[in-house]
This record gives structure tokens, C-alpha cells and sequence, in this order.
């Protein structure tokens, strides 16, 4: 199958594990890897070595993200209520609008940190302090 959008053409690829040579027919688990080449389809044995590594450097590596968002939640609070404590402190003069947006863009994404400011709320807010010329 192709998809009509992508330079290259989407591929499957099956490869038996280096380790337990497990395959469809005689592998436990089946583990998928998608990159840009397509997916690439392995199977293992439950009590293969790859495989036991493979989970090993997944959970460390989903660890790792829980814990980058985590510092990352703090720091963004912070940094927001400088933002808003620095805003106060522009003349009322040509900065004025920059600061608003940027004030209300930066709330738009505290509202929820757990997703990101879409396109369509970036323009209403760009708009609104920038309105587009008559």
C-alpha cells in the first residue's frame, strides 16, 4: 500500500531476531519498530536476551519521560508567573500588544500542559491582538 502523501512507498518488513531466530510460526511476542522506511516486524521467544533488553531500555526510557515532564510542569508554572510579573512592568506603549499575546498564549497552554496549543488558537489570539488589516 502507498501512501499518495509520502516520498517513499510504506514497507513491511519482517526479521528474525539475531538472538532467538524466533518467527511467526515459533516466536512467543511480536515487537514493531516504524521509522520512516516503514515498519519492521520482529519476533521473539519469551525467554530471549533482545527482547529482555528491549523492555528494559522501554521502561527506563518512559521513566525518564515521566520524570522530564514532570520537572518540566514545575518549571513551566515559574516561568509563567515571571512572564505575568515581567508584563506589569512594560510602559503601556508599542509592547503593550506583544505582551498580551504572548501572556495569553502562554495561559492558553497552562490551561492544559498536557496537550499543546493548536494552530487555530494560536490565529484567534494572534488575531485579536493583531487584528489583520481592513
Amino acid at each position: 500500500m502507498t501512501d499518495p502523501h509520502a516520498e517513499q512507498p510504506n514497507t513491511h518488513r519482517l526479521i528474525k531476531c539475531e538472538d532467538c531466530r524466533a518467527s511467526p510460526d515459533s516466536g512467543d511476542i511480536r515487537t514493531l519498530a516504524i521509522g520512516t522506511g516503514g515498519t519492521i516486524e520482529t519476533w521473539h521467544t519469551r525467554e530471549c536476551p533482545a527482547y529482555t533488553i528491549q523492555q528494559i531500555v522501554g521502561e527506563a526510557s518512559a521513566q525518564e519521560v515521566k520524570e522530564r515532564q514532570a520537572r518540566a510542569k514545575a518549571a513551566f508554572s515559574a516561568a509563567h508567573r515571571r512572564l505575568r510579573d515581567a508584563a506589569h512592568t512594560l510602559p503601556a506603549a508599542a509592547a503593550a500588544p506583544f505582551a498580551a499575546a504572548l501572556l495569553e498564549l502562554v495561559q492558553a497552554q497552562a490551561d492544559d500542559t498536557s496537550r499543546f496549543v493548536g494552530l487555530p488558537t494560536w490565529t484567534k489570539i494572534l488575531d485579536r491582538h493583531f487584528p489583520r488589516p481592513q
